[in-house]
């Protein structure tokens, strides 16, 4: 490991120029570099193989991911100051490495799922290199440890998602949730920077770690507090926290379906790391102000998705995706807990957000694989189109099944159960007993919906008069039986359906998370 060390210049004198240690960022650079070098591709590449992009972009993602195993010791750091080493911009523990694997296990989740959409539907190239670069972005984030990297980072995330959410030309609801999505997030990127020059001006720094030591004099005080409120707030559009949920709905049902999965794993990622970081690392001296406000709206966020879930029909068009929305709605006000928690006891209870998120991310993708590959048959997508799901396709059903179960917290989703587990217990443990209960009820709304959906799974065909006939055929059932799994879609499934297995089998892998400290 390379720290940014002084570079004598002449006698007493130090060099502001740096050391970067090139293992350290490689996860977040191979993703850029790989976006770049198949946007230069593209020009060169003739039409009929431009499915070649696509294994590049997957190539690269794998790359990514293999560069985190030189850094599982999780105390890597670079850009550090020439006149502080333990002052750096970017930091690689074990908080950033878990959100990195996250992050760019979802990005090459999304990437396979979308193989047979860029060859068809969507403009290769560009599709490729705006989701590497919005995965880059998303990686260097939880590294990020000054202000002015978090924001470069967030934006970097944000922007090319706006452009892949409306990607589709000449889809007008595509379009329409790509604005939806760019005006909203122009707001919280505008009120996050309104924050961050109110907490710079008070505390005379960027880096979050000299922020949280900063000696604020009296009569900034209020502004120093005004900022923490502003930035957290602009991060709390960024997770689709109530009341800035507004944009969730209409832009996962306008966005190409593995946009939308990218959107509610790896988006909520990042909105969920910079909120961490800058309430945990940079505030914790204001958790005055930030724990009661993130646990109103933890209440009030998981309470707001489960109602609006519990709201649709199952006969009524794309409400597998709207439920799908309502959902990551209600599981973001789970995921809040814990950050709540560590601003009445430790940053320990952060261990605990980690720890669903990693759960979250492994059967959300999986629940949006097994809608992506329903609506290549029923373009409505309804809940009532998976009726006899499982007469015609058993082992996706049982996929589904168990994902949807996970998401409820019931067995044989045990890693679910123990996530859910995980958050409540920190919720106790600093005290917020009321949050506690209203927890346990949101996790009894989230039964009624989640089963709803599963028993449809396993209806028989003649029990769905009202499914959505597919394209090629006036039968009402879920799929028809002569239609194949597509590879790409097999290979998701089966990655998702074997990790969320293998985690309700060994859930130690994340839950040790909830048990140690993170940075």
């Amino acid at each position: 490991m390379t720290l940014a060390t002084p570079i004598a210049a002449d006698a007493g004198v130090a060099s502001l120029v740096q050391n970067v240690d090139w293992v350290t960022i490689a996860p977040p650079v191979v993703a850029a570099v790989t976006g770049l070098l198949i946007l230069v591709a593209d020009l060169f590449v003739p039409a009929h193989r431009k499915g070649f992009l696509g294994l590049g972009a997957v190539a690269g993602l794998l790359a990514a991911i293999a560069a985190l195993a030189p850094l599982r010791s999780g105390d890597h750091r670079t850009f550090c100051l020439t006149t502080d080493t333990a002052t750096c911009s970017y930091v690689a523990d074990r908080f950033t490495l878990a959100i990195q694997l996250l992050v760019l296990g979802g990005a090459l989740l999304t990437a396979l799922l979308s193989l047979r959409e860029t060859r068809h539907r969507l403009p290769a190239g560009e599709f490729w290199f705006l989701l590497l670069s919005s995965a880059a972005g998303a990686a260097l984030l939880p590294a990020s440890r000054d202000l002015a990297t978090l924001v470069v980072a967030l934006e970097v995330a944000s922007l090319p998602a706006f452009a892949l959410v409306g990607l589709r030309r000449g889809d007008r609801r595509s379009s329409e949730a790509a604005l939806k999505f760019f005006l909203t997030s122009v707001t919280a990127t505008a009120v996050t920077l309104l924050g961050v020059s109110f907490v710079y001006a008070s505390a005379g720094s960027l880096h979050l770690t000299r922020i949280a030591t900063a000696n604020v004099p009296g009569e900034l005080d209020t502004l120093a507090r005004t900022g923490v409120a502003l930035t957290l707030i602009g991060f709390a559009f960024k997770t689709a926290a109530v009341p800035f949920h507004f944009w969730v709905p209409d832009t996962y049902v306008g966005a190409p379906l593995p946009v939308a999965a990218y959107l509610s794993v790896v988006g909520k990622a990042v909105g969920f790391s910079g909120l961490i970081l800058v309430a945990v690392i940079a505030f914790p001296g204001y958790a005055d102000v930030w724990g009661p406000a993130i646990a109103v709206l933890a209440a009030v966020t998981m309470t707001a998705g489960n109602v609006a879930a519990l709201r649709q029909r199952a006969d009524r068009p794309l409400s597998a995706v709207r439920l799908l929305a309502w959902s990551s709605v209600a599981q973001a006000g789970f995921l809040l807990v814990p950050v709540a928690a560590a601003g009445y006891s430790s940053d320990d209870q952060i261990g605990s957000t980690v720890a669903y998120a990693l759960m979250y991310a492994v059967v959300n993708l999986g629940a949006f694989a097994v809608v992506a590959l329903i609506a290549r048959t029923h373009r409505l997508n309804r809940i009532s189109d998976y009726r006899g799901l499982y007469a015609t396709h058993p082992l996706t059903a049982l996929a589904m099944g168990f994902f949807l179960l996970c998401l409820a917290g019931l067995p044989p989703g045990i890693i679910g159960l123990f996530a859910k587990v995980t958050v409540f217990s920190s919720a106790v443990d600093a005290g917020l007993g009321w949050l506690a209960v209203l927890m346990g009820i949101n996790v009894a709304l989230g039964l009624v919906y989640y089963l709803r959906w599963t028993a449809v799974l396993f209806r028989t065909p003649a029990d769905t008069p009202d499914a959505a006939p597919a394209p090629a055929t006036a039968s009402g059932t879920a799929a028809t039986a002569t239609a194949a799994v597509p590879a790409p879609f097999a290979v998701a499934l089966a990655l998702t359906a074997t990790a969320g297995i293998l985690l309700s089998g060994y859930p130690q892998l994340v839950l040790r998370f909830a048990a140690t400290g993170l940075f």
